[in-house]
């Protein structure tokens, strides 16, 4: 991954307890989706609008059933991306994803909101810089897309083992992130994240930008009750009206106030 000028971004990888008990802890979430099944009907309702969902760093379509299921239940014409495991920017992967928006979109004719879980969050918002008029809005669950060093993933050493079949110079994190997002954005990150360090998450403040944070593991980001319903809520609203996320009260709980990135931090009090 390359190094990026650090911007006031701190924060290293998540501490090794956090790492070492992903699995048990992405279980757990996995018991709370269970124990809050027979509410999923009570989530905002969709508009039938097309979803496309793309899987995290080794994971497949499998890994994003759960998400894709409640999301089909609540209305949406909800897809995967149908190009295997993730194992980075490939040439198939690259030339799969435009391919796949671009048939979408010629197949419902509307805009097309992205879903992604880690690295295909970052996946996610590259394909939103390169077609804007495909692509409604952007949901990334757990997605450093603002390292700045190797330091904060813990997944580096998994993702450089498949260098050798990256295309070009394609590095994380993207040399997009350079250019802001065009259509609406959120990150839904978690400070008990075990791989990635929640601070890789925060997007910068904007108009149509903002950070949601929750308490969920890495691994359980596609099934924890509270992110199920922030994305049905944010895929919720009608086309052209954004918001930001506001819970409702009896939920708060669930929802810690969302950080702000340093640089935003000190341009405020520079004003």
């Amino acid at each position: 991954m390359a190094r990026r000028q650090d911007d006031g971004l701190r924060g290293d990888g998540p501490t090794l307890p956090l790492y070492l008990t992903e699995p048990a802890r992405g279980a757990v979430d996995f018991g709370l989706f269970l124990a809050a099944w027979p509410l999923i009907p009570a989530l905002p309702q969709g508009d039938g609008h097309p979803v496309l969902v793309l899987p995290g760093l080794l994971a497949d379509d499998a890994s994003t059933r759960v998400l894709r299921a409640v999301l089909r239940q609540l209305g949406y014409r909800v897809h995967g991306w149908r190009l295997g495991r993730n194992i980075g920017p490939t040439a198939e992967c690259v030339t799969g994803m435009r391919d796949r928006i671009d048939d979408l979109s010629d197949r419902y004719g509307h805009p097309i909101s992205l879903v992604g879980w880690s690295l295909g969050g970052i996946f996610a918002r590259d394909l939103a810089r390169q077609t804007p008029d495909s692509v409604r809005q952007v949901i990334t669950l757990g997605s450093p897309f603002r390292l700045v060093r190797p330091s904060q993933s813990r997944a580096v050493r998994v993702f450089e083992r498949y260098t050798h079949l990256h295309v070009g110079n394609l590095e994380l994190p993207l040399q997009s992130e350079a250019v802001p997002l065009t259509v609406p954005a959120s990150s839904i990150y978690s400070h008990q994240d075990g791989i990635v360090a929640w601070q890789a998450c925060l997007d910068r403040p904007g108009p149509r930008t903002e950070n949601i944070a929750v308490r969920a593991s890495h691994l359980g980001m596609g099934h924890n009750p509270a992110v199920l319903y922030a994305v049905a809520d944010r895929l919720a609203q009608p086309e052209g009206c954004w918001q930001p996320f506001r819970p409702p009260v009896f939920l708060r709980p669930a929802f810690p106030r969302p950080d702000v990135p340093p640089t935003a931090q000190r341009a405020a009090t520079a004003a």
